[in-house]
């Protein structure tokens, strides 16, 4: 999909491992025993409806919440309950879009871009605009905007600056929390495109939570469908189709009938 060859990096089994993962609130039981490994350089996205717990998992694997059993490991190396330094450590390892972009609207965008790399690589500020200039190029974006705020971009440029800051660091896993929402299908197809393009050109591993099929289909090498806090699918995204499994079908193919019709009724 993308005329970029990606950066190799030691293949030493999971990027990232979830084993037996529980995260409940109260009485509301989120995740019910989540099993997942995303291999070095592979793009894994989890899909699931609103609710389903898509951004409780990644909150667990970014340190944000702490699970009441189960292991999470990057790299062989158990991340539940730690913190301080050694989170510091294991979260300098990750770049995310988050879905508003979540831009610091005091900054220009170009300092956006470039936090990563003076505030949390301590990089020269001539280098890290460097960088930043070109890390924006990349998506399409050119100095008359990267002077701009924030406040004066659309969503959807929004999105690529955000995902210039993601890259800019070249980290080693990326994350995208649904990546084309507030977008228009057009715009959606772009964001995708560069996620693509971006994403092989620094060699990461990516996993992404998304309700859009179209951006899953387009950017997964592997899904994992999230019901009722238990993943209830994973294979190759050109499996999901012809998958038999009657919860996946019905969403991937959003119809009304189906085995998840009685929680819709419910709303």
């Amino acid at each position: 999909m993308s005329e970029f060859a990606p950066q190799s990096r030691p293949q030493t089994g999971p990027k990232i491992k979830l084993d037996g993962v529980h995260k409940r609130f109260g009485d509301n039981i989120v995740l019910d025993g989540i099993d997942l490994e995303v291999q070095t350089g592979e793009s894994v996205v989890i899909i699931g409806g609103s609710g389903t717990g898509k951004s409780v998992t990644l909150k667990c694997i970014l340190g944000l919440l702490t699970p009441e059993k189960g292991t999470i490991e990057i790299d062989g190396e158990s991340v539940v309950g730690i913190s301080g330094d050694e989170r510091d450590r294991i979260n300098g390892k990750f770049g995310m879009l988050f879905q508003s972009a979540a831009l610091f609207d005091s900054m220009s965008n170009l300092d956006n871009v470039a936090f990563g790399l003076t505030e949390g690589k301590g990089m020269d500020p001539e280098a890290a605009t460097e960088i930043a200039l070109e890390k924006l190029r990349q998506v399409g974006l050119g100095e008359n905007v990267a002077r701009m705020s924030p406040a004066e971009l659309s969503v959807g440029m929004k999105k690529r600056v955000g995902l210039a800051r993601a890259i800019a660091i070249e980290p080693e896993i990326i994350f995208f929390d649904e990546p084309t929402t507030g977008l228009d299908p057009v715009m959606g197809d772009v964001i995708n495109d560069l996620i693509v393009q971006c994403v092989r050109k620094v060699g990461a591993t990516t996993m992404t939570i998304t309700h859009d099929m179209a951006s899953a289909r387009k950017i997964a090498d592997r899904i994992a469908m999230l019901y009722k806090g238990k993943l209830i699918w994973t294979g190759p995204t050109d499996e999901i189709d012809t998958c038999g499994e009657d919860h996946v079908e019905q969403f991937v193919h959003g119809r009304v009938e189906g085995p998840i019709q009685m929680e819709l009724r419910r709303l």
